[in-house]
């Protein structure tokens, strides 16, 4: 399907919802929730998202319960809460998700059990309280989709409405994940592909032993968020890096762990890392180890990967003398 047919689609689709201008429209389409169908089937086939996800979800929800899934998807995760004897809200804008993951959820036996509500998530509100929000609406670095931006506006709609009817402040409900941690390091990478040089921005699994990948640095974090609390719109951040070994410094790479909940019985917690993100250097050093280096970059909160990278800057900042 062509994004202008896909465009059309979805305009029409969705007539009971606002009317975002083209511009921000076509937004969306890389940034927003109309991630393309085929990689929420994609999705289905990460092991360790929807495992991790069914354990942190298996170890959180109590029959009972009521359950709102922000940005849903194909409806895997509200499956897992249904299963677990919840009342289960699944919220999806994208029209063609919204019946994806009704004829899905119908093909499992659960369609009386998951209220898929065709609406965006970062404006809707419950018509009443809710005990855990899974929202897995996650991008390496929080670029490009719009986690932040969803889960805050649903804190705020939701201390509005509850509280509108209530003598005493309502608690928020327990957040999938909890906490997002994000980090970087300097690498070297091989931008080599068969004899043609070509640095362009990377992504790899959340893996050790990268065979293109040297790790000059270790992990250093610039954000942690934990989603009950305050969230930041923008991570700016100047990072002091020293090198553990001599190299080419030619790239940063952004590593994203998320605690979706803690085991405490078990003492353990159930995480989830997306996908790293390599990003090249327009000015690549040649350094020796223990050289002093800044990281420096500063980007929106879902914003767009050119955004960092247009921003990011390495420098020297003292060099290693025998």
């Amino acid at each position: 399907m062509s994004i202008s047919n896909q465009n059309t689609r979805n305009q029409s689709a969705q007539a009971t919802l606002s009317h975002p201008s083209e511009e921000s429209r076509a937004e969306e389409e890389v940034l927003g929730q109309y991630i393309p169908l085929l990689y929420h089937y994609n999705m289905l086939q990460d092991e360790d998202r929807v495992g991790a996800f069914r354990d942190a979800i298996d170890l959180t929800v109590r029959p009972g319960m009521h359950v709102v899934e922000l940005g849903g998807g194909t409806g895997v995760l509200s499956s897992f809460a249904a299963r677990r004897g919840a009342r289960v809200t699944c919220v999806e804008r994208n029209p063609e998700l919204v019946a994806t993951s009704r004829r899905f959820l119908a093909a499992n036996g659960l369609a009386e059990l998951v209220n898929v509500v065709h609406a965006d998530a970062a404006e809707y509100v419950p018509s009443e309280p809710v005990d855990v929000v899974v929202c897995e609406m996650l991008h390496v670095g929080l670029l490009r989709e719009k986690q932040t931006e969803v889960i805050h506006s649903f804190k705020q709609n939701y201390r509005r409405a509850m509280n509108a009817h209530s003598r005493c402040p309502v608690a928020l409900p327990v957040f999938l994940p909890e906490v997002s941690i994000l980090m970087v390091q300097l690498v070297e990478q091989s931008f080599d592909f068969a004899g043609y040089h070509a640095p362009v921005p990377m992504f790899q699994a959340p893996t050790a032993g990268q065979t293109r990948t040297i790790e000059l640095s270790d992990l250093h974090p610039y954000a942690n968020l934990a989603y009950d609390e305050a969230i930041p719109t923008r991570f700016a951040a100047a990072i002091p890096i020293q090198l553990r070994c001599d190299g080419h410094v030619n790239a940063i790479r952004l590593v994203t762990q998320n605690v979706l909940t803690i085991d405490e019985p078990a003492q353990r917690a159930i995480t989830w890392a997306n996908q790293c993100l390599v990003l090249p250097l327009e000015k690549p050093l040649d350094c020796e180890a223990a050289t002093a280096l800044t990281v420096a970059f500063d980007y929106a909160a879902g914003g767009a990967i050119e955004e960092l990278s247009q921003s990011l800057q390495v420098d020297v900042v003292a060099t290693v003398t025998n």
